[in-house]
């Protein structure tokens, strides 16, 4: 077991990666009654053409297969995993990301009878042709939900013009049509491919021992058996910066006509997890810096009527395929403030926001927030599994924070804001 020591804020983490491969981290926190547990694949909806394990061809999946499998890990043969974690005093949840599916539960007591349910029921699927049947159903509710919902929309059709020929452009959960496709067969093969432990973490942090924690964790996987350890073969149809869709319109039950501003990352990302952690706060930062709440940027735009306490600039993805900026709102003028977000962006070498003043200022600003967030176990549990880049964790923010100058936001800047790289969606209201 490997410890780490983080001294700036006072953490210290276990690492150990078991035989089985299965990557576990620990972080004890003694003044909490709380403890999280957190269980993840590196598997999401964007994986959807693999060659299964033991197998030597390609094969392509349904779309929303990764969220399917997700909620029907949960259904037993002898029930429903929720009351089980429900009668041990913990409650439970799981969330599907285009890259990654995770399963957590949270409870102030039975903290080992709870972690044993959750490796045993994430590593013990039970799949039928009936019970995958009955869950279509529910799913496609889900999906009508997600269509429904305006601001969904307006993400989704963003990524439909930046990512056309990626599945980064298909909706986690699928469409009606495509999980109709689903069968069990098909489930057990992306179980077996991306739920082998050496592709998954687990993650436990609470008032705990670690040792006692990582030999309770041992025991309970070496009683089971699992498929030699194998590369998984993934392929993904290569991108280009011509296929980008520049402007799409929909209209849909709004008040107000809805803006989304995409920038896709089209020049090559950094290999080494450290270098690749640095860019994604440095395109974090520039964003905030060039059109944050505090900008002179955001201030003319408000006071001119353009935008209101909707818009947001801070939304920066980074993740293994694919990463892109997104800037969005509710405007009475939005084709204006678009033209108007493009100029500043394009023009940011000349901007009075990029600063060392103000790269100062913000980073202390993101630093505070950082240690406040630190208090919450949840925000912890939930960050840790989407914010690792290798050796590089989510108790690494500080010091990349702090090393940031403005050179590197310039030169990182120069590499992701490209004009064939800029993409722009619209919601307007049903014509009466």
């Amino acid at each position: 077991m490997i410890k780490k020591e983080y001294k700036q804020i006072n953490e210290t983490l276990y690492t150990e990666t078991l035989p089985n491969g299965l990557t576990v981290y620990l972080l004890p926190k003694k003044d909490y009654h709380k403890t999280y547990g957190l269980f993840s694949t590196n598997y999401g909806s964007i994986d959807n053409e693999f060659v299964p394990l033991g197998e030597t061809d390609f094969i392509h999946v349904p779309d929303g297969i990764a969220h399917f499998l997700e909620h029907k890990l949960f259904e037993k043969e002898d029930g429903d995993v929720f009351g089980k974690f429900g009668k041990q005093g913990a409650s439970a949840n799981a969330f599907t990301s285009f890259t990654k599916t995770s399963y957590l539960f949270s409870s102030t007591s039975q903290v080992f009878e709870n972690l044993e349910t959750l490796l045993d029921f994430v590593q013990e699927p039970y799949f039928t042709k009936e019970s995958v049947d009955k869950e279509k159903g529910i799913i496609g509710q889900e999906i009508q939900m997600y269509q429904d919902d305006a601001n969904w929309r307006l993400f989704i059709g963003l990524l439909e013009n930046m990512y056309p020929k990626f599945p980064l452009s298909i909706d986690i959960v699928g469409t009606v049509e495509s999980i109709s496709k689903i069968t069990a067969e098909d489930l057990y093969t992306c179980y077996r491919t991306f739920y082998h432990p050496s592709n998954m973490n687990l993650f436990v942090v609470g008032n705990l021992v670690p040792e006692e924690m990582m030999n309770f964790i041992r025991e309970n996987q070496e009683k089971k058996e699992f498929a030699p350890i194998v590369p998984i073969k993934r392929r993904f149809s290569k991108q280009k910066s011509t296929d980008i869709i520049k402007e799409r319109t929909i209209n849909m039950s709004v008040t107000r006509p809805k803006f989304i501003l995409g920038i896709k990352g089209i020049d090559e990302l950094p290999k080494i997890g450290r270098e690749l952690a640095t860019y994604e706060m440095s395109i974090t930062l520039f964003l905030q810096l060039l059109l944050g709440s505090t900008s002179k940027n955001y201030l003319k735009l408000y006071d001119a009527g353009l935008i209101d306490d909707t818009f947001y600039a801070e939304g920066f993805s980074l993740e293994r395929e694919f990463h892109f900026a997104e800037i969005s709102g509710d405007s009475d003028e939005p084709k204006k403030v678009i033209q108007k977000l493009e100029e500043i962006l394009l023009n940011f070498e000349s901007s009075e926001e990029l600063t060392e003043g103000a790269l100062d200022k913000l980073k202390k600003r993101t630093i505070g927030k950082y240690f406040q967030s630190l208090n919450s176990l949840e925000f912890i549990a939930n960050q840790f599994s989407q914010n690792l880049y290798e050796d590089v964790t989510l108790f690494d923010v500080i010091e990349i924070v702090e090393s940031l100058t403005m050179e590197n936001i310039l030169e990182n800047a120069h590499h992701f804001i490209q004009k064939n790289a800029f993409s722009h969606f619209y919601i307007y209201p049903n014509e009466k």
